[in-house]
């Protein structure tokens, strides 16, 4: 009787931690469709932070972002903070100074004695996040567009592999593909040509795209990378272009500037990237990363903001004399 009352208490306790261990960890994005600036604030923190998480500060400022946007001061002040300081964006203390003036405006004195460090914005400046979301409208639609002086990228109506993207019902030209292009890659640290490139080969600049692996769009994002960038609609283009910089630019960091596994991990994953030390021996991958560099002109790319914690599994770079050495291609990478 005692050993069955035992075997009992073993099994209800097993079923309390089996429980407990099945509770789904609370999801970014369920936060952001049900919002609770406080609970916004703590997994904001775990990413900045890399607790229980691979630090991502683009993460981590689109949740203090939102968090801010409902009006929680503690967010709005750890927001300037990583404006400030450049952490995962191009540093910027005006937009810094921005959202501690209404910080400062709510009575925060810690937010009052951020400001007077970091000075006042030297121009009015909206306090906003740098990306589209649904709780700032910064992606508009109706960016002017303009004539591309770039002969790699010049396309014609043949150029594209569907309709022509000119019919005046809201599908979006060449011309102003490249010209949101030229508009939003700063934002993300990019070469706008190095986007172009990709765009180029990914679609062709066809807005409408889409691959046998349900990839869509001009930059041919799949339904897990755009929740993961939380782009809402993954067939609005400027969306799409967020969506695709915001990950070309996370594979970049990831990847310590190697254009070569961040191009490599934009077609076939990290993951796969990580595996096999290198570019993976695909030969669609390989073909990608030679089409891409070709199209880009160069094989290098200038630094971009330290957005994620660099992979722990592939080897830094280090240098040889004048030259560095570079991962090499599982396969053969000559043209």
């Amino acid at each position: 009787m005692r050993r069955y009352r035992a075997l009992l208490s073993v099994s209800l306790w097993l079923c309390i931690f089996s429980a407990q261990a099945a509770t789904p960890v609370l999801d970014w994005q369920v936060l952001l469709d049900e919002p609770d600036p406080v609970e916004l604030m703590e997994l904001a923190s775990k990413y900045e932070h890399a607790k229980g998480y691979r630090r991502d500060y683009g993460r981590a400022r689109q949740l203090y972002c939102a968090a801010a946007r409902l009006g929680h001061q503690p967010a709005q002040v750890r927001l300037a903070w990583m404006y400030a300081n450049g952490l995962g964006a191009p540093q910027d203390k005006d937009l810094a100074g921005a959202w501690l003036r209404v910080a400062s405006s709510n009575g925060d004195l810690q937010a009052r004695k951020f400001l007077a460090y970091v000075g006042e914005p030297a121009v009015e400046r909206k306090p906003r996040c740098t990306y589209d979301n649904r709780y700032d409208a910064y992606a508009i639609a109706t960016i002017p567009g303009g004539k591309d002086r770039d002969v790699r990228f010049r396309a014609t109506a043949l150029d594209f592999s569907g309709p022509v993207y000119a019919d005046g019902r809201g599908n979006p030209t060449f011309n102003q593909i490249v010209s949101w292009v030229r508009s939003l890659a700063p934002d993300y640290g990019l070469d706008a040509n190095l986007v172009l490139a990709v765009i180029k080969t990914e679609s062709n600049f066809n807005p409408r795209a889409q691959s046998p692996k349900s990839a869509h769009g001009l930059m041919q994002l799949i339904p897990s990378t755009a929740a993961r960038f939380g782009v809402r609609d993954i067939t609005n283009p400027v969306q799409n272009l967020h969506g695709g910089m915001a990950y070309l630019r996370w594979l970049l960091a990831f990847f310590r500037g190697d254009l070569q596994l961040a191009l490599a991990g934009y077609n076939a994953g990290e993951g796969a990237v990580e595996k096999y030390l290198g570019i993976p021996p695909y030969r669609e991958t390989q073909a990608y990363v030679r089409k891409v560099i070709r199209a880009y002109g160069r094989r290098n790319h200038p630094r971009v903001e330290p957005v994620v914690e660099p992979s722990q599994v592939l080897p830094v770079k280090r240098k040889q004399g004048d030259h560095e050495s570079e991962p090499r291609a599982q396969g053969n990478l000559r043209s």
